[in-house]
């Protein structure tokens, strides 16, 4: 195993207290399921809750590096001054399935310097499943170096996405590239998990993933991780812009070029339509 980049204990220290809090608001949360109030206000405490004990513990350790976190926004270094690093926080990637008592969610940290992500943590609480990178440092789950899958074939590769909710994202568009790629591959799944979804492309439980209208604390963390795991990640035009654009597509490399034919046609098939 790689001696673990500075950056990355501090992360998975701050994580695990974090995770303490966010298991036992899970175990309220299933209780709550059963209630008429419902848990939404309950989950929403446990977001800020998390998101408090991360920053908190990541100031601790860099006072000069600034936030970005999904609840507070961005927020300059508790010590002044310019800032030498920033934290990527989100402190619930699958607030949806926390709400409704499905245990698959995630904290997703990631550290940047001079504006690249240097370091990555993912941690899935429930299953206690840690995966982690560093920049030229490889990938991780728990202690056992990550690879992507060596599939070459969409007809035998198993693609994540994210599926647009109402009042969010652009259905139509979604419609077309699901039409698009569900004939071509073995399967599709949505979990409900960005973060998750990009570390399980890096441990080749997933051969691809794809999805638009993310944030960068939903896949700051998790495309490091495929990337440091041998993988490819890009936007849908194969630029590599995901993060400004939050546009990605993370594949275990052979079928990246095939996954961005399909995206392709969907979008030259829109602008015809439109023209």
């Amino acid at each position: 195993m790689s001696r673990r980049h500075p950056l990355v204990t501090c992360m998975l220290r701050a994580a695990m207290k974090a995770a303490r809090s966010l298991l036992r608001d899970f175990g309220e949360v299933e209780h709550l399921q059963v209630s008429k109030k419902g848990p939404a206000d309950f989950v929403s405490h446990a977001d800020r809750a998390a998101e408090r004990i991360l920053k908190e513990e990541l100031a601790r350790a860099r006072p000069h590096f600034a936030f970005l976190m999904e609840e507070a926004g961005e927020e300059p270094p508790p010590a002044g001054g310019a800032p030498k690093g920033r934290w990527i926080v989100d402190p619930l990637d699958g607030t949806t399935n926390f709400l409704h008592a499905i245990p698959h969610f995630a904290i997703s940290l990631a550290a940047e310097e001079k504006g690249r992500v240097v370091a990555a943590v993912v941690y899935d609480p429930v299953r206690d499943e840690l995966f982690w990178a560093q920049r030229g440092g490889g990938a991780f789950l728990n202690d056992q170096r990550l690879r992507v899958s060596a599939r070459q074939k969409l007809e035998e590769a198993l693609v994540a996405t994210g599926i647009p909710f109402a009042g969010h994202g652009e259905h139509e568009r979604f419609l077309a590239e699901l039409g698009a790629i569900m004939p071509r591959v073995a399967g599709i799944r949505r979990f409900g998990s960005a973060a998750l979804d990009l570390a399980y492309v890096a441990a080749g439980r997933y051969d691809a993933f794809w999805e638009h209208g993310l944030h960068l604390w939903d896949i700051a963390a998790g495309a490091l991780i495929v990337q440091e795991a041998g993988g490819l990640v890009s936007d849908h035009a194969g630029l590599p812009r995901a993060l400004e654009t939050g546009e990605i597509l993370a594949t275990n490399g052979h079928l990246h070029r095939p996954m961005l034919r399909l995206l392709a046609g969907v979008r030259g098939a829109a602008a015809r339509k439109r023209a």
